[in-house]
């Protein structure tokens, strides 16, 4: 499909040909759903614990006689009805990851794009650079374009004067075209790619 290219400023740059395989396909909710799921799973930590009865630091002596004092048996002080005990069923140290194809997951960044592209929330930029790497510059520009949450892609490196610009600016996330993913796609209503983003998606999936 043909599209237009814009500057950083929204100014018109041209055109070029997006790969219909990649950025012209009709969006699935429920394959970008599950990939979300898995993304999220994932970089879950998984560290909350609690102690069980077997972890408690405390004797495990019979607390009274069995017979004769009027109150209910018991045993060890290590049990959850105390205070001071074990948690009963409690959280464990574990991973929240599940398993995912790779080609479910490959499928999903080209439904996401393609979502994008469906929605009206992509940009092509021929590059995103800057003279000098200075916030005040770069929210200029974006105010041109009207530009205020977006995730913004380049090449196979970010130039540095730009990331060190945008990393100032709320709701405005740069990446190099290795880290794109669905879950930040999805989270911003503007999705930007460079010239060079573009020709390495569509090599990638070639």
């Amino acid at each position: 499909m043909k599209f237009d290219m814009t500057s950083m400023d929204g100014a018109a740059a041209g055109s070029l040909e997006l790969d219909d395989a990649v950025f012209g396909l009709e969006p699935r909710g429920d394959i970008i759903a599950r990939m979300v799921r898995w993304q999220l799973a994932k970089r879950q930590a998984g560290d909350h614990k609690t102690l069980g009865r077997g972890e408690i630091n405390r004797t495990g002596k019979k607390m009274y006689k069995q017979k004769g004092t009027g109150g209910a048996r018991h045993g060890s002080g290590r049990v959850p009805q105390f205070r001071g005990g074990g948690r009963a069923m409690g959280p464990v140290v574990r991973s929240h990851a599940h398993d995912l194809p790779k080609k479910v997951r490959a499928l999903a960044l080209r439904h996401a794009l393609s979502a994008k592209v469906r929605a009206g929330g992509l940009m092509v930029w021929e590059k995103a650079e800057l003279a000098e790497g200075k916030t005040k510059v770069l929210r200029e520009s974006f105010a041109k374009s009207s530009l205020t949450n977006a995730l913004i892609i380049d090449g196979g490196q970010v130039h540095e004067n730009f990331a060190m610009a945008a990393r100032n600016l709320p709701q405005i996330d740069v990446l190099p075209v290795q880290g794109l993913n669905v879950y930040d796609i999805m989270r911003r209503e503007k999705l930007v790619l460079t010239r060079a983003a573009v020709e390495a998606l569509e090599a990638r999936f070639k």
